[in-house]
């Protein structure tokens, strides 16, 4: 099956929202969606999700599911938000999700975030199928940027998050916790390039590097012969060495703090205070 696939484009984030949809049955799925955050003023918005929404209602269109590939570290997730606008969608996210909240519950101090995942409506494993009318979809683990990152293969259409990116960009970073160049490097090789080649392949993110125009579709067989930072003749070797030098050099990612909070909750925001203002957290690291 190839369904269709509208790609929403969050310009301050670089971040690709996903609705995949069968235009027959009118079924729908949405992957990673975004709630708008200013840094420099604490302003929460939502022109993403309205943008979303539109579509759906415009199209007639039945969303069942919104899934995360991961806990994001550069943007916030708009999954429940967009579950008080679609009460009934399922919200779901990789089993694994529970490491993430267990490292940064204690990151934070989160003393009263539950680390079972129960902010997510299903957790998924590994292999796991999943129904949602005419679609069909099939979970990939595929760790390394974190080591609760999925993809979704839903038809011909593979979605990869943070995963890999367009082949002129390469693929993500590994140095958060928990993240491993090795994990990524067997995730890539061992599970997403052993799809078939002409396999769509929509990104979770394009940096537009050079300055060229957005582009977040491509093909396994073009990540496998033209992606710069791990072809399928790539050695794990030189892509250790490659990811562990790059790293070092990259700062973090502008909205990490506030991001990881919120969507290891679910996209819960923290609730509001006796003066009824919500506060996020950051913690100081003193250099003595």
């Amino acid at each position: 099956m190839k369904p269709e696939v509208k790609a929403f484009y969050d310009e301050s984030t670089s971040t690709l929202t996903y609705l995949v949809y069968d235009p027959q049955s009118k079924d729908a799925i949405l992957i990673d969606p975004v709630l708008n955050y200013d840094p420099n003023s604490g302003k929460i918005s939502f022109e993403s999700l309205d943008e979303v929404e539109k579509f759906i209602k415009d199209n007639n269109l039945k969303l069942s599911h919104s899934l995360e590939t991961h806990a994001h570290a550069d943007h916030l997730s708009g999954a429940y938000y967009l579950k008080k606008r679609f009460p009934d969608v399922v919200v779901g996210i990789g089993r694994n999700i529970t490491k993430v909240q267990k490292f940064f519950a204690g990151v934070f101090n989160m003393k009263k975030l539950k680390t079972d995942g129960s902010q997510f409506d299903l957790l998924l494993d590994d292999g796991e199928l999943v129904n949602a009318g005419t679609l069909s979809l099939k979970v990939f683990y595929t760790p390394g940027h974190t080591p609760a990152c999925s993809s979704y293969l839903i038809g011909d259409a593979l979605f990869t998050g943070d995963t890999i990116f367009m082949p002129d960009f390469g693929t993500a970073r590994v140095d958060f916790p928990e993240g491993s160049a090795h994990d990524l490097y067997e995730s890539i090789q061992n599970k997403l390039y052993e799809l078939p080649d002409e396999t769509r392949v929509f990104v979770g993110h394009d940096y537009q590097p050079g300055g060229r125009e957005l582009k977040y579709e491509t093909t396994i067989g073009e990540e496998k012969t033209r992606n710069i930072q791990i072809s399928k003749e790539t050695t794990e070797e030189d892509y250790t060495k490659f990811r562990s030098e790059r790293d070092a050099k990259l700062d973090a990612p502008r909205l990490l703090l506030p991001s990881i909070q919120v969507n290891i909750d679910g996209g819960k925001l923290p609730d509001a205070e006796e003066n009824g203002t919500r506060y996020i957290k950051i913690p100081l690291k003193i250099e003595e």
